[in-house]
């Protein structure tokens, strides 16, 4: 089982940056390893992903989001456990702190081999940091989805 936790501060507003968050389509565009995810919902996403050459899908759903503060999801079919959050925290008019913390699981000898060598550690300080780019070269967000979804 692997535990990530990463953090970076944007220099953009933190509606900004919670509204580009909530773009899951354009998550390839920074995430390396994803292929593509397809929002199915306002809660339902579908994952492609290709890590240390191992093709895998799977489903996730929001269980909890407040608009400028968290995202919270777990995957709910695939060969991937997951569940995480995303939270966001304002720092100054145009500065935002945006702190990730996932928990990965599988049985696959692939997963537990990338966890074990750190693999998992670097693709999300590499992903996080590339969020930052991505959205610091940016004039505006590609959208927002502003919902609250509350935990069953």
């Amino acid at each position: 089982m692997g535990l990530v936790q990463e953090s970076v501060e944007v220099d953009v507003p933190l509606s900004m940056a919670y509204n580009q968050w909530t773009q899951f389509e354009e998550f390839p565009h920074f995430m390396e390893g994803v292929e593509e995810v397809v929002q199915i919902d306002d809660v339902h996403n579908h994952w492609r992903t290709s890590i240390a050459g191992v093709r895998r899908e799977f489903d996730t759903e929001i269980v909890d989001q407040v608009p400028d503060e968290r995202i919270a999801w777990r995957t709910t079919g695939g060969e991937i456990s997951q569940h995480g959050i995303v939270t966001f925290r304002k720092l100054d008019e145009d500065h935002t702190k945006v702190n990730l913390v996932m928990e990965v699981q599988s049985d696959g000898t692939a997963e537990k081999f990338a966890d074990m060598v750190g693999i998992l550690d670097r693709r999300a300080k590499g992903d996080i940091k590339r969020f930052k780019s991505y959205i610091e070269h940016r004039e505006d967000e590609s959208g927002a989805w502003r919902g609250r979804i509350t935990p069953a």
